[in-house]
């Protein structure tokens, strides 16, 4: 299983959701309004006047086999929004109790 961990422009927010539920990836836990900086580029989402917008983020775990078109979709929203931001981090977990 891995554990991916997205975090996004508060304006792909949904459309990431809306592709977990079209996948299948139903668990996960999210963080709707965060704060944060790209390492390279992009503006900061501080929520503050000077930089207004917010980040959300998401912590799902899924089983291998959605893995692959899950992170696809998720470079497919992030290669048509380059402006809002999205990035995904993945890494490998263990079983469940």
């Amino acid at each position: 299983m891995k554990a991916i961990f997205i975090s996004c422009n508060q304006a792909l927010y949904d459309e990431v959701q809306q592709t977990m539920e079209q996948l299948g990836v139903r668990g996960y836990t999210a963080w709707e309004e965060l704060m944060g900086s790209g390492t390279t580029t992009g503006e900061p989402h501080l929520g503050s006047t000077t930089w207004p917008t917010m980040n959300s983020s998401i912590l799902s775990i899924v089983e291998d086999d959605k893995y692959q078109p899950f992170m696809a979709a998720l470079k497919t929203i992030d290669d048509a929004n380059p402006h809002l931001g999205l990035r995904a981090f993945w890494w490998e977990v263990g079983g469940t109790l």
